[in-house]
Order: structure tokens, then sequence, then C-alpha cells
């Protein structure tokens, strides 16, 4: 049988390089459907967790005085308690999301089932609707994004590893405390939100 099944390529996430993020962000802030949607695909690129982690998100996991996002082991991949630290420019996207859904358990409730969280699909209809071909961008190329562009930036291997919640096999290594190198991750999540504005500032300078 060797040979009778072909199998399809694998669709390993890419980075989007600079020009990419720019028509990404134009193509959002253009995008006339559901605003709970056009946020989530933000918060998406700026704090670059798995999609599934946003779509079952809880405001009961949100500290906006700390501020950061205590994602529940039981939640996550590797079953490891994650923080993710907010940015400023994330907070305010919560903040707005907040008055939205803010009166239920979900962040992004499903429009048809309320409660019950967004479809697995909803990101990648949505990125369709924007103009995209299927699959030519993700919402997993975010992390990849976040990965690549942050390494180009300076920030250390560690820092972004564990931003992505990765976790070294190796069980020595592993021997962590779940908030190690929170500080500099806070600084490493405004920089990058910082970095996007920047983009998105551009974008909207040249297009004048």
């Amino acid at each position: 049988m060797r040979g009778a099944i072909i199998r399809s390529p694998v669709n390993h996430s890419k980075p989007l390089s600079r020009e990419e993020i720019a028509d990404f962000v134009r193509r959002l802030d253009s995008y006339g459907g559901n605003r709970t949607t056009a946020i989530a695909l933000r918060l998406l690129l700026l704090t670059f967790v798995r999609t599934v982690e946003m779509r079952k998100a809880e405001w009961s996991e949100f500290n906006f005085d700390q501020p950061e996002w205590r994602i529940p082991a039981a939640k996550m991949k590797m079953r490891r308690i994650h923080i993710v630290p907010l940015a400023r420019s994330t907070v305010d996207l919560l903040l707005e999301l907040r008055q939205i859904t803010g009166a239920g358990r979900w962040l992004f409730p499903n429009t048809r089932r309320p409660h019950d969280v967004m479809s697995a699909t909803t990101v990648n209809r949505v990125l369709e609707y924007m103009g995209y071909a299927s699959g030519a961008v993700t919402g997993h190329d975010f992390r990849a994004t976040a990965s690549t562009r942050l390494h180009e930036m300076g920030f250390r291997s560690e820092f972004i590893e564990l931003q992505l919640a990765h976790v070294e096999r190796n069980r020595v290594k592993t021997a962590y405390n779940h908030a190690d190198y929170l500080p500099e991750r806070r600084q490493m999540v405004q920089a990058w939100a910082d970095w996007l504005d920047g983009i998105a500032a551009a974008d909207k300078g040249s297009v004048r």
C-alpha cells in the first residue's frame, strides 16, 4: 500500500512580515463585522496566545490591577498555569470588550449559544472575509510572527518561549516557577505592543 495514500502538505505557521502586519491591521480596521470578533483578532496579535486559549478566556481570569491574565493549567496544552502580562493597549481593548460581554462568563461567547464560546472556525472564517485566501493567514501565525520579530528585536529566547507557553521537555529545565521572568516579559509585551502601534501609525501616515 506504500505510495497509495498521498498526505497533504503540513501547514506550518509562518511569521508575517512588517508589511503584512500593516496590511492585516488595515484590513482589520476596515472590517465591518462583529466588534467582539475584531477584538479577538487584535488580541491574538497582541498576546500571541493559542486561538483556543483566547476563545475559552473567562473574565474571572483577568486582573486589571497587575495587569495580567492567568490561564488555568487545565486549559493549557502543557497543563501548566500560564501568566500573560498585558500591555496598555491590550488592557484598553479588554475594557472595551468588557462593556460588550462583561456581564457573562466568557470574553467571547457564541452568538447563537450564549452559554458556549466562540466557534473554533470563527477566526479563520473572519480572516477569509477580510480577503485572505483560505489558510493564507491563520490565528496561529500570530504566534510565529511575535516569536520571530521579538527575536529580531533582541529579546532573550527564554522570555519569548515562556510567553509562548513552550515548556522544555528536559525535567531539570522544567523545574521553574511559572512566574519566572515576569518583569522582563511585562517589558517585552509592552515593547511588542508599541512596535505594533508604530507600524499602524506609519501605515496610516503613508496612506495620507
